[in-house]
């Protein structure tokens, strides 16, 4: 069984977002098509969402922190962020573009640690239930495409390699942060190396 799993395509990480993901908008027509077919085929589509409170410490604003530097956050290396993605605002929601996913899977709701990888937060502590999910459908091959590359795509990636998980990577379905300028494509490197394979959908 094969499932989508698209990775935070919110409005906050799309043009005009508090932490816009340079020409995020031009893979939302990637995913609308990817969502169709895998629809049409009565695949497994999942949505991942940040979904953080106002005081998630991964926030600037919440640790003293200055933007895009890196600081310790529970004993984790911890980008610090502005504020995105706050649990029910406007930022939170998918973009307005994009097509209906019905399964949706919450990450980053625990304020203390941050949570890139739609499976797991950053240390591994709790779990979502994406991979309950998965279990259930009987997924055994993974699409995975979204924002972003360099971030919660390629935690993702990683984390279903190391759960047993065929992932193929959409390389024309993701954007990334680029904090550095070759971040995206190191990110696409790692998941290669780590055994993912990086399609592109046409």
């Amino acid at each position: 069984m094969k499932a989508l799993i698209v990775v935070d395509i919110q409005n906050d990480f799309c043009e005009g977002g508090s932490l816009a993901v340079k020409d995020a908008h031009q893979i939302i027509d990637i995913a609308n098509n990817m969502i169709k077919y895998f629809n049409q085929n009565n695949f497994l589509v999942v949505a991942t969402k940040d979904w953080h409170p106002s005081t998630h410490k991964s926030f600037a604003s919440n640790s003293n922190g200055t933007i895009g530097e890196v600081g310790t956050l529970n004993g984790l290396l911890q980008v610090w962020w502005p504020d995105h993605c706050i649990e029910n605002t406007y930022g939170s929601e998918f973009h307005p573009d994009l097509a209906e996913i019905k399964t949706i899977i919450y990450k980053g709701t625990d304020l203390e640690i941050d949570s890139y990888s739609g499976f797991f937060d950053n240390g591994k502590l709790k779990e979502t239930n994406l991979l309950k999910i998965l279990k259930e459908n009987s997924v055994t091959e993974l699409f995975i495409l979204g924002l972003a590359t360099d971030y919660c795509v390629k935690y993702t990636v990683l984390d279903a390699l190391e759960l047993g998980f065929d992932v193929n990577v959409v390389s024309n379905g993701c954007k990334g942060v680029n904090l550095s300028p070759n971040d995206s494509d190191n990110a696409f490197l790692e998941m290669q190396n780590k055994g993912a394979k990086i399609i592109e959908w046409k």
